[in-house]
């Protein structure tokens, strides 16, 4: 009963969360389950989020790594393969490795002093996921999603529209494509040996597991020493022989209750002695787990780049508004591409080296395929890590992120000797205007100081003759005329 519970309540939470990753049509624009995540909770000093999620360790024990991590359960769906394909297979007990759990637990904390930050993004579990998400599940969905257009256009309906299908980065790709091959491979053979070993949040929440109230326990007047529970633990933490369990790696998935044919494995409280228990009483275990899940329910409220285009950017990376900073944005993100996966203009796309070694994969604005909605602040509303701060549309006006570059030599005004203007036509702030030029014609003048970084000239112009130029620390743009007359004052960007 307990493990049943735990697969629904896991599989509609990956659910959710896979959903927030694939979403085409915007119907989940602030996820909660997201806000819950350790990883970025830890990165963007959520203290709230943190509290209780370490008091729900210290409650029910890493009960999170089953039902709240995605990446959690994903290894939870290759195991159940793994089983399928073997019905004799077989686990037991090993000695806990605290040696390389927390000398990797020590690397990553260095590594992101140092300003590695992708190296934490690699293994933090919601970004991985995150990873995989939206490079490897969303191209299927649009696939599909397509598909269904295309039938539907047959049929004379237009209930579905086409999306366009395109390589966002070579790098974050391959990284997908890996981490779902190592992965998949550790967790089909081992179980959960990567949470257990590799994964920082699973050494973090297991040191508070150690202390955990409610707990698999075993009853040594039951326990006949079978070791059916030990061979099912993926977990590799029950010492059948000896009847003991190590906590820290336990991860709440009840597979050895279900094992168990003396019903000595329970889930709850310490029991006092007593007088022996009645054949038609209440399993208390199974009550305590249903309060305790609503506990835990009340908690949840590019250099390769480079070399398949042929292009080179040596501009200066431009930062999502809200970012505040390059600075910044590598201390808090990990790259788990919600914001990559949301941004309504595909504006925003993983990294390659623009931000140096330590921000590969995190986002980086580029106007290839479209330009940042001047009222446009998805990416700042689902940012679970900090590292792209909430702004309102009002702050977002007056932020600049990077400003306008325009070169009269590549003009077709210039060069052509025709009229244009499309990039003066595309600014909403009027940074870019339209001057006097010979004969009769104009030809763009800018005021960078007013430019909030949209990227729309550089997106339409013909001749790349305008581009954006980034930031590394974010300004505040000067207001056109028509919103200084009625801007508010005091906005607190948290700069």
């Amino acid at each position: 009963m307990l493990k049943k519970i735990r697969v629904i309540l896991a599989i509609a939470v990956i659910g959710i969360l896979t959903f927030g990753f694939i979403d085409l049509g915007g119907l989940l624009q602030n996820p909660v389950l997201q806000k819950i995540q350790f990883g970025p909770a830890l990165l963007s000093l959520s203290l709230v989020t943190l509290a209780c999620l370490i008091a729900a360790t210290l409650l029910l024990g890493r009960v999170y790594c089953s039902v709240v991590c995605p990446l959690g359960i994903f290894q939870d769906f290759f195991n159940w393969l793994s089983k399928k394909s073997d019905k004799k297979k077989k686990y037991g007990y090993k000695e806990e490795n605290r040696w390389l759990r927390y000398g990797v637990l020590a690397a990553l904390i260095i590594a992101w002093l140092l300003g590695f930050t992708f190296l934490v993004g690699l293994v933090e579990p919601y970004s991985a996921y995150g990873r995989m998400a939206d490079e490897l599940l969303k191209p299927l969905y649009i696939l599909g999603n397509n598909l269904f257009a295309w039938i539907s256009e047959k049929t004379g309906s237009y209930r579905f529209f086409k999306v366009v299908l395109s390589l966002k980065s070579v790098t974050s790709l391959v990284v997908a494509i890996l981490t779902l091959l190592v992965i998949g491979h550790i967790s089909y053979h081992h179980g959960r040996t990567w949470c257990n070993t590799i994964c920082p949040v699973g050494t973090i929440l297991g040191f508070f597991s150690r202390f955990s109230l409610l707990r698999i326990r075993i009853d040594t007047d039951k326990c006949n020493h079978c070791q059916a529970c030990g061979r099912k633990c993926k977990a590799f933490c029950i010492d059948s022989k000896n009847q003991k369990i190590d906590y820290s790696r336990c991860v709440g998935c009840f597979d050895c209750i279900d094992a168990c044919k003396q019903n000595a494995l329970t889930y709850g409280l310490p029991r006092k002695p007593a007088a022996p228990v009645k054949e038609d009483c209440v399993d208390e275990s199974k009550r305590q787990f249903l309060k305790s899940g609503l506990v835990l329910a009340a908690l949840a409220p590019q250099a390769l780049e480079a070399k398949v285009t042929g292009k080179k950017d040596t501009r200066v990376a431009m930062s999502p508004p809200g970012s505040q900073s390059h600075r910044n944005l590598l201390q808090h993100c990990t790259a788990c591409h919600l914001c990559v996966s949301k941004c309504p203009s595909h504006v925003l796309k993983p990294a390659g080296m623009e931000y140096g070694i330590g921000g590969i994969m995190q986002p980086v604005m580029k106007f290839d395929q479209g330009y940042c909605n001047y009222d446009c602040t998805i990416c700042s509303q689902v940012c679970p890590n900090g590292a792209i701060r909430p702004l309102s549309v009002e702050q977002k006006h007056q932020t600049q992120p990077g400003r306008v570059v325009f070169d009269v030599t590549k003009c077709i005004v210039n060069i052509q000797h025709t009229s244009c203007g499309a990039c003066a036509e595309h600014c909403p702030v009027q940074a870019i205007h339209m001057v006097p030029f010979q004969g009769g014609l104009t030809i763009p003048e800018t005021t960078p100081e007013m430019c909030v970084g949209c990227g729309g000239c550089e997106f339409i112009c013909p001749a790349h003759a305008v581009r954006i130029e980034g930031n590394t620390e974010h300004l505040t743009a000067k207001l056109p005329e028509q919103e200084q007359n009625i801007q508010t004052e005091g906005f607190d960007f948290g700069f």
